[in-house]
């Protein structure tokens, strides 16, 4: 009679699919490092195209106490940068641009004109220009605070020398992608995140996704904060320099609009696959020089699993957002983790790997 029982049990789906352990262990993650009265974050799993585990946690807004919920709005921070990047290369299969073109052709007024023609807007979307950011040496805090594209662009224009020669290795860049952003501008007549409204908000069903044009949406999204004692104070536009800068920076979305990208990125609906396929593939310049082996490919950092299995991902900071975007082909899996606070970002990452039977790398690359 027991064992019957116990076959009904079976049968009835008392026994948890290895999803359902997977969702249980992850929940568990967050639950332990978010507070309901505290800022948090929203998660999101997917395994084989299906969402396995999605949750909020924590609070949006601690002011006017709203929850976060996986369709709340983070600044994603440096995830942006694949959003600018994604719209040159669809510009550049309508042949609007060419990503051999130099910036001298968009930037007459760069004040070396040889190291204008030199860099090619590739190296914009892989870190190796070899451009100094110089804003800071040139600029206050408190202007930085409002600055847009243009003006953290503007003092890379005074540049005289280099770090290095272009392509030859990796300098992460925010102002690059100002030059991007603005590169945009100036081929559609536009202003830039219209235009990635138009080829990416519109076309991966994400609708409610914004862009930073100056101050943050001063409705419909989370604030960002930072652990000072035992209290949080915010950090965001208007506290943190160079937030308003939106080309490196400016998108803000939900997990679910995130996984929407995600999904119209693997099914090629607003880029060729060839197009996709190379922009998630390690760039490598034949003038390559650093002791580090070249990793990102057009904005995306590629990376391997402890098991080789290949990684494409970015992380994203800004002020108090924390963000990290992970996709793993091979294993059809893909996570996101938006945050309004801090939190162990890289212990994380190698904890929902490992609990969806992946063995993570030993190191995060993390901007």
């Amino acid at each position: 009679m027991k064992k019957a029982a116990a076959l009904f049990l079976l049968l009835a789906g008392c026994t948890p699919s290895p999803h359902q352990e997977a969702a249980r262990q992850i929940d568990q993650l967050f639950v332990n490092e978010f507070k309901d009265d505290e800022p948090g974050g929203a998660v999101l799993v997917m395994k084989e195209g299906e969402v396995i585990f999605k949750k909020g946690y924590g609070l949006a807004d601690l002011n006017t106490k709203e929850k976060i919920t996986t369709q709340t709005l983070f600044n994603t921070g440096s995830i942006s940068k694949t959003f600018v990047s994604n719209t040159i290369l669809s510009l550049a299969e309508e042949n609007k641009l060419s990503l051999n073109d130099s910036l001298y052709k968009y930037f007459p007024d760069f004040k070396n004109k040889a190291i204008a023609q030199k860099i090619k807007i590739h190296h914009l979307l892989t870190h190796t220009s070899g451009l100094p950011d110089n804003r800071r040496a040139l600029l206050d805090s408190v202007y930085l605070l409002t600055a847009k594209d243009q003006e953290n662009w503007a003092p890379i224009l005074q540049n005289d020398t280099l770090l290095f020669e272009s392509g030859s290795r990796f300098e992460y860049s925010n102002p690059a992608f100002n030059a991007l952003a603005l590169i945009i501008e100036k081929v559609t007549g536009k202003k830039w995140q219209q235009v990635v409204a138009e080829k990416i908000f519109n076309t991966a069903n994400m609708p409610t996704s914004k862009i930073t044009d100056g101050p943050y949406p001063e409705s419909g999204v989370a604030h960002g904060y930072l652990k000072s004692g035992n209290t949080f104070i915010e950090k965001d536009y208007g506290e943190e320099p160079t937030f308003a800068a939106s080309g490196n920076g400016g998108v803000w979305s939900s997990v679910e609009e995130l996984a929407n990208y995600e999904t119209a990125i693997q099914n090629s609906v607003f880029l060729k696959k060839e197009t996709l396929d190379r922009s998630r593939t390690v760039t490598e310049y034949p003038n390559w020089n650093s002791k580090v082996p070249a990793f990102i490919g057009y904005s995306w950092f590629i990376g391997q699993t402890e098991d080789g299995k290949k990684t494409v991902s970015h992380t994203g900071s800004q002020g108090g957002f924390l963000a990290d975007y992970v996709s793993v082909p091979e294993a059809k899996v893909f996570f996101v983790i938006l945050c309004n606070r801090p939190y162990p970002r890289e212990e994380f990452r190698k904890k929902i790997l490992s609990i969806l039977n992946i063995k993570p790398a030993q190191a995060l690359k993390s901007f």
